[in-house]
């Protein structure tokens, strides 16, 4: 039975009718499809053909999100990357791929099953094999893990867990106002199986980073993101530059986790950009 949306069905069209090579966007958690409107704008006007799937079972609005988050709760990560993978399946041309934070590691699992032409993986999510574990990182995710009741639940983020998490690198009435504007609630499966996957041998939180399809992957990281900091970023860059296909690193100095929508979100759509310029056309 297909996961794939009216929503999605029109992006999809609109896509293939173009003749455009599509750039696929996938969000993160604690945030909609929508986070990427303005992404979208600026990849339609150099060219692409932009395509933002929500999760499944995501409301269309950050006011209904709220009104209803019990919706968010139980996404895997397996659930998410195929029903990513199915968007993508439907599209005529091979596309690029852009994620962030949770987006970020479903887009490497999408990159190892061959699936893009090139990838950008921001802020991403770690996946089995990447080790390291900042205290920060844990702070961020504490909302959720602390209480293991939450894997089943969707948890909200409160204003000042927005902050740290999200929002640490930018005024306080900036980080208000993302909140009001971006913030919903996000499953908590996700960052268990994130939590747990190098103790669990089948975690669907897994990367294939040797696939010879993978095609160019540029993964970018904010110098002072809490939630997924440099360290893990660098170590999951480690462990796939051995791959045949281009492998890039690139930090941007002084941004937190909250550097695609916030008020800086275009030196950051700037650096992908320019990354996808090198490997894939627009037609």
């Amino acid at each position: 039975m297909s996961t794939v949306t009216a929503y999605e069905e029109k992006q999809i069209r609109a896509a293939n009718d173009s003749g455009r090579v599509p750039v696929v966007f996938i969000h993160g958690l604690w945030l909609l499809a929508s986070s990427w409107d303005s992404w979208k704008d600026l990849f339609e006007a150099e060219g692409f053909a932009p395509v933002a799937p929500q999760w499944p079972d995501d409301p269309e609005s950050v006011a209904e999100a709220n009104a209803h988050p019990e919706v968010f709760a139980h996404k895997t990560v397996g659930q998410i990357a195929d029903h990513m993978g199915e968007v993508i399946e439907r599209l005529s041309k091979k596309p690029t791929v852009i994620g962030h934070s949770f987006g970020g590691l479903l887009t490497q699992i999408i990159a190892g099953r061959g699936l893009s032409r090139a990838s950008v993986a921001i802020d991403p999510g770690p996946f089995r094999g990447v080790l390291p574990l900042p205290f920060s990182a844990l702070k961020a995710a504490s909302p959720v893990i602390a209480n293991p009741r939450n894997r089943g639940r969707a948890v909200p983020l409160t204003l000042d867990q927005f902050r740290f998490a999200f929002a640490n690198a930018v005024s306080e009435s900036e980080a208000k106002e993302l909140y009001e504007r971006y913030a919903v609630p996000g499953s908590g499966v996700p960052l268990f199986q994130a939590a747990f996957a190098n103790i669990n041998p089948w975690t669907e939180a897994r990367v294939n980073r040797r696939t010879l399809d993978r095609g160019p992957l540029l993964i970018i990281d904010g110098e002072r993101d809490n939630t997924l900091p440099l360290s893990m970023a660098r170590a999951a860059y480690r462990l796939q530059k051995k791959n045949a296909g281009v492998t890039e690193f690139v930090i941007i100095p002084n941004r937190g986790h909250s550097l695609v929508i916030d008020s800086g979100w275009r030196e950051v759509a700037d650096t992908a950009l320019n990354f996808v310029r090198r490997f894939a056309s627009t037609t």
